[in-house]
Protein backbone atom coordinates (compact mmCIF):
# COMPACT_ATOMS: atom_id res chain seq x y z
CA UNK A 1 0.00 0.00 0.00
CA UNK A 2 1.66 3.24 -1.15
CA UNK A 3 1.08 6.78 0.13
CA UNK A 4 -1.23 7.92 -2.74
CA UNK A 5 -3.54 4.97 -2.08
CA UNK A 6 -3.47 5.69 1.67
CA UNK A 7 -4.56 9.27 0.96
CA UNK A 8 -7.43 7.96 -1.16
CA UNK A 9 -8.55 5.66 1.67
CA UNK A 10 -8.22 8.57 4.12
CA UNK A 11 -10.64 10.56 1.97
CA UNK A 12 -13.21 7.79 2.43
CA UNK A 13 -12.78 7.93 6.22
CA UNK A 14 -13.48 11.68 6.14
CA UNK A 15 -17.02 10.99 4.84
CA UNK A 16 -18.75 10.01 8.14
CA UNK A 17 -17.01 12.88 9.95
CA UNK A 18 -18.31 15.33 7.36
CA UNK A 19 -21.88 14.04 7.60
CA UNK A 20 -21.79 14.11 11.41
CA UNK A 21 -20.52 17.69 11.44
CA UNK A 22 -23.20 18.86 8.98
CA UNK A 23 -26.29 17.26 10.49
CA UNK A 24 -25.43 18.23 14.09
CA UNK A 25 -26.53 21.85 13.73
CA UNK A 26 -26.08 22.69 17.41
CA UNK A 27 -22.64 21.13 17.60
CA UNK A 28 -19.93 23.58 18.70
CA UNK A 29 -16.28 22.68 19.20
CA UNK A 30 -14.21 24.79 21.59
CA UNK A 31 -10.55 25.10 20.61
CA UNK A 32 -8.18 27.31 22.62
CA UNK A 33 -11.01 29.49 23.83
CA UNK A 34 -12.58 29.87 20.37
CA UNK A 35 -15.99 28.40 19.54
CA UNK A 36 -16.02 26.62 16.17
CA UNK A 37 -19.50 25.97 14.79
CA UNK A 38 -20.46 22.80 12.95
CA UNK A 39 -20.44 24.68 9.61
CA UNK A 40 -16.82 25.73 9.90
CA UNK A 41 -15.86 22.27 11.13
CA UNK A 42 -17.67 20.63 8.21
CA UNK A 43 -16.01 23.07 5.79
CA UNK A 44 -12.56 22.26 7.20
CA UNK A 45 -13.19 18.51 6.96
CA UNK A 46 -14.51 18.82 3.41
CA UNK A 47 -11.61 20.95 2.17
CA UNK A 48 -9.06 18.63 3.81
CA UNK A 49 -10.70 15.63 2.16
CA UNK A 50 -10.88 17.39 -1.21
CA UNK A 51 -7.21 18.36 -0.99
CA UNK A 52 -6.25 14.69 -0.70
CA UNK A 53 -7.81 14.22 -4.15
CA UNK A 54 -5.27 16.62 -5.64
CA UNK A 55 -2.40 15.35 -3.52
CA UNK A 56 -2.79 11.62 -4.17
CA UNK A 57 -2.91 12.11 -7.94
CA UNK A 58 0.11 14.42 -7.90
CA UNK A 59 2.18 12.05 -5.75
CA UNK A 60 1.15 9.01 -7.79
CA UNK A 61 2.35 10.66 -11.00
CA UNK A 62 5.49 12.17 -9.47
CA UNK A 63 6.58 8.95 -7.73
CA UNK A 64 5.31 6.74 -10.57
CA UNK A 65 3.05 4.84 -8.20
CA UNK A 66 -0.05 4.73 -10.38
CA UNK A 67 -1.78 1.41 -9.64
CA UNK A 68 -4.94 -0.25 -10.88
CA UNK A 69 -6.39 -0.20 -7.34
CA UNK A 70 -5.71 3.52 -7.03
CA UNK A 71 -7.19 4.23 -10.46
CA UNK A 72 -10.40 2.42 -9.52
CA UNK A 73 -10.58 3.55 -5.88
CA UNK A 74 -9.93 7.27 -6.46
CA UNK A 75 -13.22 8.05 -8.31
CA UNK A 76 -15.15 5.96 -5.77
CA UNK A 77 -13.71 8.05 -2.93
CA UNK A 78 -14.59 11.25 -4.81
CA UNK A 79 -18.16 10.10 -5.36
CA UNK A 80 -18.61 9.10 -1.71
CA UNK A 81 -17.31 12.45 -0.48
CA UNK A 82 -19.39 14.60 -2.83
CA UNK A 83 -22.55 12.49 -2.51
CA UNK A 84 -22.36 12.47 1.29
CA UNK A 85 -21.84 16.24 1.41
CA UNK A 86 -24.75 16.95 -0.96
CA UNK A 87 -27.16 14.58 0.80
CA UNK A 88 -26.28 16.16 4.15
CA UNK A 89 -26.87 19.62 2.66
CA UNK A 90 -30.33 18.48 1.53
CA UNK A 91 -30.97 17.32 5.10
CA UNK A 92 -30.25 20.83 6.43
CA UNK A 93 -32.25 22.47 3.61
CA UNK A 94 -29.32 24.19 1.91
CA UNK A 95 -29.60 22.49 -1.52
CA UNK A 96 -32.66 21.48 -3.61
CA UNK A 97 -33.20 17.73 -3.54
CA UNK A 98 -33.70 17.43 -7.32
CA UNK A 99 -30.22 18.78 -8.00
CA UNK A 100 -28.71 16.22 -5.66
CA UNK A 101 -30.73 13.42 -7.28
CA UNK A 102 -29.33 14.37 -10.71
CA UNK A 103 -25.75 14.67 -9.48
CA UNK A 104 -25.74 11.52 -7.34
CA UNK A 105 -27.61 9.58 -10.04
CA UNK A 106 -24.93 10.60 -12.51
CA UNK A 107 -22.24 9.38 -10.10
CA UNK A 108 -23.90 5.95 -9.77
CA UNK A 109 -24.31 5.69 -13.55
CA UNK A 110 -20.66 6.48 -14.21
CA UNK A 111 -19.58 4.08 -11.44
CA UNK A 112 -21.62 1.36 -13.13
CA UNK A 113 -19.95 2.12 -16.46
CA UNK A 114 -16.53 1.90 -14.86
CA UNK A 115 -17.40 -1.48 -13.31
CA UNK A 116 -18.62 -2.90 -16.61
CA UNK A 117 -15.60 -1.53 -18.45
CA UNK A 118 -13.25 -2.99 -15.81
CA UNK A 119 -14.93 -6.38 -16.21
CA UNK A 120 -14.17 -6.12 -19.94
CA UNK A 121 -10.53 -5.31 -19.18
CA UNK A 122 -10.74 -1.60 -19.95
CA UNK A 123 -10.27 1.24 -17.44
CA UNK A 124 -12.12 4.49 -18.15
CA UNK A 125 -9.84 7.31 -17.02
CA UNK A 126 -11.10 10.66 -15.79
CA UNK A 127 -11.68 13.13 -18.61
CA UNK A 128 -10.95 16.86 -18.54
CA UNK A 129 -14.67 17.49 -18.10
CA UNK A 130 -14.70 15.10 -15.15
CA UNK A 131 -11.83 16.96 -13.51
CA UNK A 132 -13.56 20.31 -14.12
CA UNK A 133 -16.72 18.84 -12.65
CA UNK A 134 -14.86 17.86 -9.47
CA UNK A 135 -13.39 21.36 -9.08
CA UNK A 136 -16.82 22.93 -9.59
CA UNK A 137 -18.33 20.55 -7.03
CA UNK A 138 -15.75 21.49 -4.39
CA UNK A 139 -16.29 25.22 -5.01
CA UNK A 140 -20.10 24.89 -4.99
CA UNK A 141 -20.27 22.78 -1.83
CA UNK A 142 -17.86 25.09 -0.01
CA UNK A 143 -19.92 28.14 -1.00
CA UNK A 144 -23.20 26.48 0.03
CA UNK A 145 -21.67 25.49 3.36
CA UNK A 146 -20.69 29.09 4.01
CA UNK A 147 -24.15 30.30 2.95
CA UNK A 148 -25.60 28.49 5.97
CA UNK A 149 -23.82 31.00 8.18
CA UNK A 150 -23.77 33.87 5.69
CA UNK A 151 -27.06 34.14 3.75
CA UNK A 152 -25.54 36.66 1.33
CA UNK A 153 -23.67 33.73 -0.27
CA UNK A 154 -26.91 31.89 -1.02
CA UNK A 155 -27.22 33.22 -4.60
CA UNK A 156 -23.57 32.49 -5.57
CA UNK A 157 -24.02 29.04 -4.07
CA UNK A 158 -27.08 28.38 -6.25
CA UNK A 159 -25.28 29.60 -9.37
CA UNK A 160 -22.33 27.32 -8.64
CA UNK A 161 -24.69 24.38 -8.05
CA UNK A 162 -26.25 24.98 -11.48
CA UNK A 163 -22.73 24.87 -12.90
CA UNK A 164 -22.16 21.54 -11.15
CA UNK A 165 -25.34 20.12 -12.72
CA UNK A 166 -24.26 21.25 -16.21
CA UNK A 167 -20.72 19.89 -15.86
CA UNK A 168 -22.06 16.63 -14.40
CA UNK A 169 -24.36 16.03 -17.36
CA UNK A 170 -21.67 16.94 -19.92
CA UNK A 171 -19.05 14.72 -18.31
CA UNK A 172 -21.58 11.87 -18.03
CA UNK A 173 -22.20 12.13 -21.79
CA UNK A 174 -18.45 12.05 -22.37
CA UNK A 175 -18.07 8.89 -20.26
CA UNK A 176 -21.00 7.18 -22.00
CA UNK A 177 -19.49 7.99 -25.39
CA UNK A 178 -16.08 6.58 -24.38
CA UNK A 179 -17.74 3.50 -22.91
CA UNK A 180 -19.90 2.84 -25.95
CA UNK A 181 -17.06 3.29 -28.43
CA UNK A 182 -14.54 1.06 -26.66
CA UNK A 183 -16.83 -1.61 -25.28
CA UNK A 184 -18.93 -1.81 -28.45
CA UNK A 185 -15.79 -2.35 -30.53
CA UNK A 186 -14.56 -5.01 -28.14
CA UNK A 187 -17.91 -6.82 -28.11
CA UNK A 188 -18.03 -6.75 -31.92
CA UNK A 189 -14.53 -8.20 -32.18
CA UNK A 190 -15.33 -10.90 -29.65
CA UNK A 191 -18.57 -11.76 -31.46
CA UNK A 192 -16.71 -11.90 -34.77
CA UNK A 193 -14.16 -14.33 -33.28
CA UNK A 194 -16.98 -16.47 -31.88
CA UNK A 195 -18.71 -16.61 -35.28
CA UNK A 196 -15.45 -17.52 -37.00
CA UNK A 197 -14.85 -20.27 -34.44
CA UNK A 198 -18.37 -21.64 -34.97
CA UNK A 199 -17.93 -21.58 -38.74
CA UNK A 200 -14.58 -23.34 -38.42
CA UNK A 201 -16.12 -26.08 -36.25
CA UNK A 202 -18.91 -26.53 -38.81
CA UNK A 203 -16.38 -26.92 -41.62
CA UNK A 204 -14.39 -29.43 -39.60
CA UNK A 205 -17.56 -31.44 -38.88
CA UNK A 206 -18.49 -31.41 -42.57
CA UNK A 207 -15.02 -32.65 -43.53
CA UNK A 208 -15.25 -35.44 -40.97
CA UNK A 209 -18.71 -36.44 -42.25
CA UNK A 210 -17.44 -36.47 -45.84
CA UNK A 211 -14.47 -38.54 -44.81
CA UNK A 212 -16.71 -40.97 -42.95
CA UNK A 213 -19.08 -41.23 -45.94
CA UNK A 214 -16.19 -41.83 -48.33
CA UNK A 215 -14.77 -44.51 -46.06
CA UNK A 216 -18.14 -46.22 -45.74
CA UNK A 217 -18.63 -46.15 -49.55
CA UNK A 218 -15.20 -47.65 -50.15
CA UNK A 219 -15.99 -50.39 -47.66
CA UNK A 220 -19.28 -51.27 -49.37
CA UNK A 221 -17.62 -51.29 -52.81
CA UNK A 222 -14.92 -53.62 -51.64
CA UNK A 223 -17.41 -56.06 -50.09
CA UNK A 224 -19.36 -56.13 -53.41
CA UNK A 225 -16.30 -57.22 -55.35
CA UNK A 226 -15.82 -60.10 -52.95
Amino acid sequence: MNIPNLLTILRIFFVPLLVAALVQESWVVHFRGAAISNVWLALAIFLCAASTDLLDGYLARRWRQITTIGTLLDPIADKLLVSAALIALVQVGAVPAWMVVLIVGREFAVAGLRSIAAAEGYIIKASDLGKTKMVSQVAAIACVLLSIRYPSLSLPGKVLMWGVVVFSMLSAFSYFRKFWRRIDQKVKKRRRRELLAIEKRKQQMELRQRGSSAGAGAGLGGSGRI
